[in-house]
Parts: C-alpha cells; structure tokens; sequence
C-alpha cells in the first residue's frame, strides 16, 4: 500500500465481488498536540449533531431541578443522568403553542419540536436536523443517520416539502450499510439491506492485508488504539452474526402461523439490546466520518414488557395514579427505563476516545418529547435537554427557565450553535428570534 496515510484513509477490499471500505478513526497522528484539532489543517475536529426524540415524557415534579443556573441536582426521574450532569442542560417552561388548531395528541408537539410549526395542508416545514445536516453533512458520506429504535421505519425527519428521511430499524442492516458492501444512496425508502452479507463473511477479512500494512506504519499509541478499534468492530459482527444465524432444531417445536409484519423492537429487552447496537454503530460512523448527524426515535407508543397486557402508552390513560406515591407507578417505571437507556447511549459515545478527549466531547445531542404530562396531553412546561458541547461551543451544566415561551427558542440555539445561518425559527406564535444565550458560550 503506498498512498500518504491520512486523515481520509479508508481500507478497501472485496466481498463477495462487492468493493468494501472501512474508514479509519482519529488517530493520534491526525491529530495536534492537545488531540483537539486536525494536525494537517489546524482546524477543529468536525462537530456533530443528534437528535434524541421520546414520547411521553416524565412526571411533573419529578424531573425538575429545584435550583437555576449552574449546579443544580437532576431531580428523580433524572437521576440516572448524573455521570453526565456537568454536560447537560435543563431548559425548562417552554410550551408547544397550537393557535387555534386542533390538539393532536403525541403528533402536534411532535412536529413543533421537530419543524418549529404545524403543517398547512399537505405542506411542511423541514426538521431542524436536516437544516443542520446542508451545513455540516455535505461532504460525509451519509448526510445524516435515522434510526428507530422500537422497530419500524418512523421517522421525524423531514426535508423540506416534507420527505421523509426513513429510518432504520434493524442494527444487522445499519452495519451493512455503514461496513458491509458499499451503498450508494443512504436516503431511499427502497433500501433492502441484506444483513446475510455480514453473517457470511467477515468485512474486516476483507481488508485483512491493508490492516496489517496501516498497523505497520503508525506508532505505539496508534496501534493499540487501531486494535481496540478493529477488535470493538468483530465483537459487534459477532453480536449480530449471533442473532442473524438460524437456531438449532429443536423435535418439539411446531411451526405457529405465519406473521406479515414483526416489530422485533417493541418490547424492552429488544430495545435495550438495539440500544447498545446502535450506539456502538454510530460512535464507528462518527469517528470514522461517516456522518455527522443522527437522529434517534426512541418510538415509545407501543412499548412493553415481556408478557405485559399494556404497553407505556396505553398504560398514560388507563393506570390510576398510586395514592401513596402520587403517580403511576407502571408508567414511571417505563419513563426511568427509557432515561436509563439514554444514559447508556451517552456512555457508549463517550466511550469511544479521540485524543484525550471522546466523540461526545463535539457532539451536541437535542432531547425533546411530545406532551409536558403524557397523562394529561399538557403542552407547556416541557422538559428538553441539551448534552454535550459541540466542541466548546454550548455552555453546559446549567438548568434554564424560559416559563411560556416557546419551545422553538431551543431549537433556533442548536440550529445557530451548529453553524445554521437563521436569525429566527418557527411559525405564527411558534416563532422566535431569542437564542438562549444562557448557554451559548
């Protein structure tokens, strides 16, 4: 191999006929001095943009901090965040506002938070994250990542005119995309991955005689950080080679009738499972450039557990609230099982080390939800977080109160603080012109 090793390097090789590429990640050698910005150019490491959306959101007075500003304590319902509390941002008290329209429940917020206004007839407004994606996604190789992680293709991504950017559902296929043969349109709805691909041959034998060739010419560091690169990539291909290979046969098994459609993500140990997938996929594609924007739809509507009769949604409406706790308890175990799966979303970016610092260190992550009280439908005091700092340019730890005002006051921040060249955001009295300059730094 005599190409320059560089920043833009990718291992190539052949799988089943099909060219594969595998990028490779920020090495030290790429990088300056204090790992914090590319040694060839002397310009930052690329920022990044991902949207986590949850329905249903949490408990009045159980998710609030008590204090404002900088060091504050995540209230119960939060709790599990703390390792990240210092990188995290409450915004609390903005409102979805429908002007005169009809209320939508689990839709309406939804696309307010998403597209800072309510559609008109057949006509919509793009999501904030693909504003974010023409201007730091054009030169990846995906322009942004969608993913649902309770099964199905939803998706709250949308260009302008309204076409929908579909998600993936299935982690085999996303690494099929991402590591398995090349693909060359990653925003079609047509996209029928065959994850059979990976489970029959490995793409890192592919390109077995170009790794040894890189592992020769780079220096201590770089090799053991290559090593645990290469080794987290088989580990995933054997996690899902796992699940993709057919079952031995058992005597007493009988064939049930067939089912049309499965939603493999719909119960909590398929999506605890996806979760830790999904997030190892993406920490890969974000560090090895693939893109710069996701979007994670938590999808929570038909959720359940094994063997339960009713499912997080269902479950808003119909249990009654426990008269010594003060809540419902069933739904309250779903709100901190969904927060706990977030936490370990984090934990997986961060994980994943560039320099000193980690591919979360210049991701900045937008949490919303769709009601105030999934209960009740309320559309004011709405619990949104920001997570991490786009490399240094979002203040962080601190709990913001904007009572009344609209939600969309979060999103024209994020769309400003990524670089979007916006001066407001939204429609009729979703629209704003006031950034939280609280928290850009």
């Amino acid at each position: 191999m005599s190409k320059a090793l560089n920043r833009r390097t990718v291992l190539r090789g052949m799988l089943g006929g099909t060219a594969v590429s595998v990028a490779l990640p920020f090495l030290d050698c790429f990088l300056n001095s204090n790992g914090t910005a590319l040694a060839a150019t002397g310009n930052e490491l690329p920022v990044v943009f991902g949207s986590w959306f949850q329905n249903l959101g949490f408990n009045p007075g159980r998710w609030k901090p008590a204090t404002v500003g900088a060091n504050y304590q995540n209230n119960a319902e939060m709790k599990v965040l703390d390792p990240f509390r210092e990188r995290i941002n409450v915004i609390s008290g903005t409102k979805y506002f429908l002007d005169g329209r009809p209320l939508e429940t689990h839709v309406s917020g939804v696309q307010i938070a998403t597209m800072g206004s309510l559609p008109l007839g057949g006509s919509s407004d793009p999501s904030l994250d693909t504003t974010i994606a023409d201007v730091i996604g054009s030169r990846t190789r995906f322009k942004s990542i969608e993913i649902a992680l309770s099964g199905g293709r939803q998706s709250l991504s949308r260009r302008k005119g309204g076409a929908i950017n579909p998600s993936e559902p299935s982690p085999a296929a996303l690494y099929t995309r991402l590591f398995g043969p090349e693909f060359k349109d990653p925003n079609s709805a047509e996209f029928t991955p065959d994850p059979q691909v990976m489970a029959r041959r490995s793409v890192l034998s592919a390109i077995s005689e170009e790794r040894k060739e890189v592992m020769k010419r780079v220096g201590a560091s770089d090799r053991a950080r290559l090593d645990e690169y290469f080794t987290s990539l088989r580990q995933i291909e054997q996690q899902l080679e796992m699940e993709l290979r057919k079952p031995a046969p058992m005597a007493a098994c009988s064939i049930p009738e067939k089912i049309e459609q499965a939603d493999p993500g719909r119960n909590v140990a398929a999506v605890e499972r996806n979760n830790r997938l999904f997030a190892e996929l993406l920490a890969h594609a974000i560090a090895c450039g693939q893109t710069r924007v996701f979007n994670m739809n938590f999808g929570t509507q038909g959720l359940r557990t094994p063997g339960g009769v009713r499912d997080w949604h269902s479950l808003t409406h119909e249990e009654p609230i426990d008269p010594k706790l003060g809540y419902q308890k069933d739904v309250t175990w779903f709100i901190e099982f969904a927060t706990g799966t977030f936490a370990k979303f984090l934990t997986i970016l961060d994980s994943y080390k560039e320099g000193p610092g980690s591919v979360l260190d210049r991701t900045l992550v937008l949490w919303q939800t769709d009601h105030g009280y999934a209960r009740t439908h309320t559309m004011d005091d709405l619990p949104i977080l920001t997570v991490g700092s786009a490399n240094g340019r979002l203040k962080t730890g601190l709990h913001v109160v904007a009572t009344g005002d609209p939600s969309t006051r979060v999103g024209l921040t994020v769309q400003q603080v990524m670089g979007v060249p916006i001066n407001s955001w939204g429609r009729l009295s979703n629209e704003t012109s006031k950034p939280l300059t609280d928290i850009i730094a």
